[in-house]
């Protein structure tokens, strides 16, 4: 059940989610831990710096929204790993196989196959026929004005969501790790997010990545290492140890509760892996490489340094069930197989203490606080794009807006963001918002991904069909969130569920895909037949990137 999650997401929000029921909000202030801040304060400098220094080369829109093309392909797919590996996957994912067993590694499994649809079937016509924002794509030959607020509402939905979801996570975090008040973590968060995006845009963004990436896989990396030595290097001594102290037995080390419903199963599993190929922020990174051939490479790279994050972060939960789970030092009362201090999302920083000690433990709480700073530069940034690009300068100014008025509606969109993050982050600080990850993910993959996909493969599509087809995958998706245990429930209180799912995406992406269809093949208007017509010439553009060098410059 998704009961609990911090930040993604990518990106891997949900994954925290597992962690059970309230596992963040029992979370209870911890020592001031000196070590963590003063790291903490190292890495805000840092960033800063880079801000400063991105700053100076930030001179045109091209610069803020993409980095002016700039980055190379590796340096492209490490910011995107970046952006994908949230404070989430190191915690709730561990957490969920210290817990669940292979359950935690089939979830992980969920969130990285999303990666090669986007290799194979987008990375290459997204950098071909965008210039900043996935809006560019799906009106490439449509209604300029209908698609691009269709498609940038959808897009600050999922990033409004998305952010919520982050705050939350921030403020509880660095409320068990550092000792600090939540709303004061959650506006912490909030200025520093706004301080890279508004002076810094894509250049700080991704070098704010890139370095958290790093430091990330190196940290979990020399974890591993530490705890591996534990048991003489050998994963099945590990194993083996793990199975004898876990309560369950052998049960953690075969399927259980997560595919005891198949149609769940499926359509977690849908949401997970298209989700991940309509969220805003993730897609806007592919505008940020030279050429199809680097946005290629990017998800290539991006691909290989998920995948070893999640090995290494499965493995950690893993270890964790026999260092952690057999000591009694890390349960509250001194009794194991209770509760765990700080909650049930803190065994891989409990693993850390165990056997790095208290040095150790504050970088790791350093770096699961960087990570929260790069997901929601990322956000807000996507956020931002969406809200000057697409709304202010071609629907509102219909693309007369000139660059100087664009930057500075999206510093100002930016400072607006950190607002209503920081707003709504301290709201929600009480509440179960396990309905947002299946709101996150369900949006984006019932609203994003099938007007994105069918842009660039259905020659058929229509802007009445676009239309329509999104608005009822956005609303479905919504409908059937409410309707569920997670919020009709457990938020609202009412005995029984309406919709007896947690996930929506199997039921509200085909609505999406079938309505999109129905209303494109009925539409005999004239627009749709020039609408049609013109397929032809995006597909050339899509498969040859000619025209797209001068459309990224213009």
């Amino acid at each position: 059940m998704f009961a609990r999650l911090t930040p993604l997401l990518f990106a891997a929000a949900a994954s925290l989610a597992w962690a059970g029921p309230g596992a963040v909000e029992e979370a209870q202030k911890q020592p001031l831990n000196l070590t963590a801040i003063g790291m903490f304060f190292v890495f805000v400098l840092g960033t800063l710096g880079i801000t400063y220094w991105a700053a100076r080369r930030t001179k045109s829109t091209s610069d803020f929204y993409t980095a002016g093309g700039g980055i190379s392909g590796f340096q492209n797919g490490l910011a995107i790993a970046g952006d994908y590996m949230s404070a989430a996957t190191l915690l709730g994912l561990s957490s969920m196989v210290f817990a669940k067993g292979l359950d935690g590694f089939i979830f992980a499994v969920g969130f990285f196959v999303g990666w090669p649809v986007i290799l194979f079937m987008m990375a290459e016509r997204l950098r071909n026929l965008g210039r900043f924002t996935f809006a560019d794509i799906a009106s490439y030959r449509l209604d300029q004005g209908k698609i691009r607020t269709f498609a940038a509402m959808g897009s600050l939905t999922v990033v409004c969501f998305y952010l919520i979801v982050q705050m939350v996570g921030a403020g509880q975090l660095i409320k068990l790790l550092f000792g600090l008040d939540y709303a004061t973590a959650v506006i912490v968060v909030g200025v520093l997010m706004v301080v890279y995006v508004t002076f810094g845009g894509m250049i700080a963004t991704t070098w704010v990545q890139i370095i958290k990436a790093c430091l990330l896989l190196a940290g979990g990396i020399v974890l591993l290492i530490m705890t591996m030595s534990q048991f003489g290097f050998s994963l099945e001594t590990m194993a083996a140890k793990a199975v004898a102290t876990h309560k369950d037995g052998m049960k953690i080390v075969g399927p259980g509760s997560l595919l005891a419903d198949p149609v769940s199963a499926v359509s977690m599993s849908l949401g997970l892996v298209f989700g991940t190929a309509g969220l805003p922020h993730i897609l806007m990174r592919f505008f940020t490489v030279p050429n199809a051939v680097e946005a290629r490479k990017s998800v290539f790279v991006a691909s290989g340094f998920i995948g070893l994050f999640f090995l290494v972060v499965c493995t950690l939960g893993l270890a964790a069930i026999s260092i952690v789970g057999g000591d009694p030092q890390f349960f509250e009362g001194g009794k194991v197989g209770g509760k765990l201090i700080g909650g049930g999302n803190m065994p891989v920083m409990h693993l850390a203490n165990a056997v790095g000690g208290n040095l150790y433990l504050g970088f790791m709480s350093a770096v699961a606080f960087a990570t929260i700073l790069a997901v929601v530069s990322g956000l807000a940034l996507a956020g931002a794009s969406a809200i000057a690009h697409d709304i202010y300068a071609r629907v509102m100014r219909g693309g007369k807006a000139t660059e100087a008025e664009e930057m500075r509606v999206s510093r100002w969109a930016s400072l607006g963001l950190g607002v209503v993050a920081v707003v709504l982050g301290i709201a929600f600080e009480k509440q179960n918002v396990a309905f947002l990850v299946g709101l996150t993910f369900g949006i984006a993959a019932s609203t994003n991904f099938p007007i994105l996909i069918l842009s660039m493969y259905w020659k058929g599509l229509t802007t009445r069909g676009a239309l329509i087809g999104g608005i009822v995958g956005l609303v479905s998706a919504v409908t059937f969130v409410v309707l569920s245990k997670a919020v009709w429930v457990v938020v609202l209180n009412n005995p029984a569920p309406i919709f007896p799912y947690e996930q929506p995406a199997l039921f509200s992406m085909p609505l999406a895909f079938f309505f999109t269809w129905l209303f494109s093949v009925t539409d005999k208007s004239a627009r749709a037949k020039n609408e049609i017509d013109a397929f032809d010439d995006q597909y050339v553009r899509s498969q040859t990137g000619i025209g797209a060098a001068a459309a990224s410059n213009h």
